[in-house]
């Protein structure tokens, strides 16, 4: 492959990696603000982040698939490459998008633990609604009992 194709590809994978890039600062920040609602246990905004998160997990696919016979090519070439310093730059920019998705994996094990910690608050309310309901329905049936004749009561 000569120096001017191979600079075509580095110019593709470069195009990519900056799409993928826009795409998980957006994810980053989409990943902040489900941790933010989680935390805060507000879930009613989480299916709109949800949704905002798929579609932006969709484009990252999309992107990824055109990018694989990209970077599968380049591979072949690595020692051609680190001859060329557009090469060096592409290389930044995949050490950035994994920095990028190692910080959204951290916050999304935060997200899951705070939906995990209000899963059990939940849980414990309603066992908590059910205790209080049994021992409220106990309590009526022994209020609403009518009293017993005793001996104080007959007349002998």
């Amino acid at each position: 492959m000569t120096r001017d194709e191979l600079l075509e590809l580095i110019e593709q994978y470069r195009a990519g990696l900056d799409a993928e890039i826009a795409l998980l600062h957006r994810l980053e920040a989409l990943s902040a603000r489900q941790r933010e609602i989680t935390q805060a246990a507000d879930l009613t905004d989480l299916s709109d982040i949800v949704d905002a998160r798929d579609r932006t997990m969709a484009g990252l696919v999309s992107i990824e698939h055109e990018l694989r016979p990209v970077r599968e090519q380049l591979s072949h070439y690595r020692a051609e490459l680190s001859e060329i310093e557009a090469f060096g730059t592409v290389a930044a920019l995949h050490a950035e998008a994994g920095a990028l998705i190692n910080g959204i994996v951290t916050t999304d094990k935060d997200s899951f633990e705070a939906l995990r910690e209000a899963e059990l608050s939940r849980r414990m309310a309603a066992q908590t609604v059910g205790q209080g309901e049994f021992t409220l329905a106990a309590y009526r049936r022994t209020v609403s009992q009518p009293p017993a004749a005793s001996l104080v009561n007959r007349k002998g």
